[in-house]
C-alpha cells in the first residue's frame, strides 16, 4: 500500500511538473506572439507616415518658382558642421535661389552668433562664385536679431548689408578658449599620466602648464585666421569700411552705429527689401533643413530602442 501511495504522488508530483512546464511554454509562446503583432504593426506604421510626409516634402518642394519672386535663405544660430547654418545646407538653398529662372533677388536673413570660419568661409566662397555667374541676381544680407563673428563673415559676400537699428554687428575677431587646472590636481593629489608620440601632440592639455612656444604657435594661427577674416571682409565692402582702428578688434556695435563703420549699408527688414530694393514683394524661403522625414526617423528610432530595451530584461 505504501508503493503504490508514494507511485501516485510521484505520478501527480510528474503530472504538475509537465503542466508547469507546458503553461510557462505557453505562456511565453503567447508573449512572442504579442510582441510579433507589435512591431509588424509598429513597422507598418512607420511605412505609412513615411510615405505621408515624403508626399507632403514632394509636394512642398513643388511651390518653388511659381512667378517672379524674391528668394529667402535662413542662417539662423551658431555655424557648424553639425546645425542647420552648416555650409552644406546654406548652399543648397543658395544653387536653388540662384538656378530658377524666377528669382528675382536673393535675401541672406541672419541671425547668428558666429561659429566655424571654415563653413563660414565655405559659404562666403560659394557666394561670390555664384554672383559671378549669375550677375543679374543680386545678393543682400539682412540682419535681425545678431550677426557676428562668422555671421558677418557670411554677409560681406552679398552686394548690400541692411540690419535694423538694434541689432548686434561685428566681432570680427577669432578666440580659442580653455581651461587649466594644474595647481588644482596638484593639491589633490593627482598624477597626470599623458602618453603620446610627437613632441608636441600633447600641447594645450589643460593639466600640465602651457609652455611659452605653444602659447606663441596659437597665437600666431590665430592670428593668421584673423587677417583672412579681415581681408573677406575688405574684399566684400571696399571703400564703404570706415578707417576706424577698433572695426577688427573683436567690438561689437548697434545696427544703426555699424552704418557709421560702414559694416552697414542701411536699415530695413526683408520685406522692405522684397518690396522697395528687389522689386518683388512675393517672398519664397528656399532655405534647407532637416526635414520631416529626418526628424521622425530620428524620433520613431529612439522610441523603438527605448521601447525594446524595456521589454527585453534578465529575469
Amino acid at each position: 500500500m505504501t508503493d503504490i501511495k508514494e507511485n501516485n504522488e510521484s505520478s501527480k508530483f510528474e503530472e504538475a511538473l509537465i503542466g508547469g512546464f507546458a503553461k510557462e511554454a505557453l505562456t511565453e509562446q503567447r508573449r512572442n506572439r504579442r510582441w510579433g503583432i507589435f512591431f509588424k504593426m509598429l513597422f507598418v506604421l512607420y511605412l505609412s507616415i513615411f510615405s505621408i510626409i515624403y508626399i507632403f516634402n514632394n509636394l512642398e518642394v513643388g511651390n518653388f518658382g511659381s512667378g517672379k519672386h524674391s528668394a529667402l535663405i535662413e542662417i539662423n544660430g551658431v555655424i557648424a558642421a553639425n546645425t542647420e547654418a552648416r555650409a552644406d545646407y546654406v548652399i543648397t538653398g543658395l544653387r536653388r535661389a540662384f538656378e530658377d529662372e524666377n528669382t528675382q533677388g536673393i535675401i541672406l536673413r541672419i541671425n547668428s552668433p558666429g561659429g566655424s570660419p571654415v563653413q563660414a568661409g565655405y559659404i562666403n566662397d560659394e557666394i561670390i562664385r555664384l554672383r559671378a555667374k549669375h550677375q543679374n541676381i543680386p545678393v543682400y544680407a539682412v540682419i535681425t536679431d545678431m550677426c557676428a563673428s562668422g555671421g558677418y563673415y557670411i554677409a560681406s559676400a552679398a552686394d548690400k548689408i541692411y540690419a535694423n537699428k538694434a541689432s548686434i554687428v561685428g566681432s570680427i575677431g577669432v578666440v580659442m578658449a580653455g581651461f587649466g587646472f594644474v595647481e588644482t590636481i596638484e593639491k589633490l593629489g593627482i598624477e597626470r599620466r599623458l602618453l603620446h608620440a610627437g613632441d608636441n601632440k600633447g600641447f594645450m592639455d589643460p593639466f600640465r602648464p602651457l609652455k611659452a612656444a605653444e602659447t606663441i604657435h596659437i597665437q600666431g594661427l590665430l592670428n593668421e585666421i584673423h587677417q583672412q577674416f579681415i581681408d573677406v571682409v575688405k574684399q566684400g565692402r571696399g571703400d564703404r569700411l570706415k578707417d576706424d582702428e577698433t572695426l577688427f578688434s573683436g567690438l561689437i556695435w548697434t545696427g544703426k552705429e555699424s552704418i557709421k563703420l560702414g559694416l552697414v549699408d542701411e536699415l530695413a527688414s526683408a520685406s522692405q527689401i522684397a518690396r522697395d530694393v528687389i522689386g518683388a514683394e512675393d517672398i519664397i524661403d528656399y532655405t534647407k533643413r532637416e526635414n520631416y522625414l529626418d526628424q521622425f526617423s530620428k524620433k520613431i528610432g529612439s522610441a523603438m530602442l527605448q521601447s525594446m530595451n524595456d521589454s527585453i530584461r534578465l529575469q
